[in-house]
């Protein structure tokens, strides 16, 4: 199980959003070079990098702030970036600039020739987010439910060739309620793809159940808020992580 700590970029600072809400941001750190620095001092074995002002843009905002941090990290693990990746041209500058999986999550609902010719054009790098609620798909930043289904969209995606999904239950995000283990199952039983669970991660205890459902095709979580606020131990929960998958 792969424990993926979550860097959030607004205006060039780290911070945490709850519920997606841009003006209710905690900030954590003014140096995201040095955040990466921690986060991979601590063992991890990859970065999720998201530009929030990117996404409500829909276009990069922070890429000054994404450069450091993968120079911080330099080939040692990869980092995922999401956050207002809507052209080909975008993520050929974002995988140029050393960023390993792209993130795509509103741009595939609303336009999905476009996710289709960017698994196309950079095979094994792109990742789609989708952020859900009610297992309805949510677009622009969790500001519209959409109708569409987040299985079938999953399943479209896939035949895409997509390297994987990041499934985000929108209604526990950064509210350190807990994983939706039982909709991130659904999803993952439903594809051939590895599923990372995204959202409400809170205390080790969810690491163990989110183990136990690995073998499902969870392949990893986001810690977001839980390892900045101290009720989740990075370190700690990914040496549990990897003693229970037998590492």
């Amino acid at each position: 199980m792969l424990i993926i700590p979550a860097i959030d970029l607004k205006d060039g600072q780290c911070v945490r959003l709850k519920q997606g809400l841009m003006e209710d941001a905690t900030v954590f750190s003014n140096s995201p070079g040095e955040q990466a620095r921690h986060w991979l001092e601590q063992g991890a074995r990859r970065l999720h990098v998201v530009d929030l002002n990117g996404a409500f843009a829909g276009k990069p905002k922070n890429e000054s702030a994404i450069k450091e941090i993968v120079k911080a990290v330099g080939d040692d693990i990869p980092v995922q970036l999401g956050g207002g990746i809507r052209d080909l041209d975008t993520i050929e500058r974002c995988l140029d600039d050393g960023i390993s999986y792209v993130i795509i999550g509103t741009a595939a609902v609303k336009n999905p020739g476009f996710l289709h010719d960017a698994c196309g054009a950079f095979p094994g790098h792109i990742i789609v987010g989708l952020d859900a609620k009610d297992g309805k798909v949510a677009v622009d930043g969790w500001s519209k439910l959409t109708g569409h289904d987040v299985i079938d969209l999953a399943k479209k995606y896939e035949d895409y060739g997509v390297e994987g999904i990041i499934y985000t239950d929108i209604g526990r995000d950064g509210m350190l309620s807990g994983i939706n283990i039982e909709a991130t199952v659904k999803l993952a039983q439903a594809l051939r793809i590895p599923v990372i669970a995204s959202g409400g991660l809170s205390n080790i205890e969810d690491i163990r159940k989110l183990c136990a459902v690995e073998s499902e095709g969870v392949a990893g979580t986001i810690a977001g808020r839980a390892i900045y606020d101290g009720s989740l131990d990075f370190a700690v929960a990914q040496a549990e992580a990897d003693r229970i998958g037998g590492l």
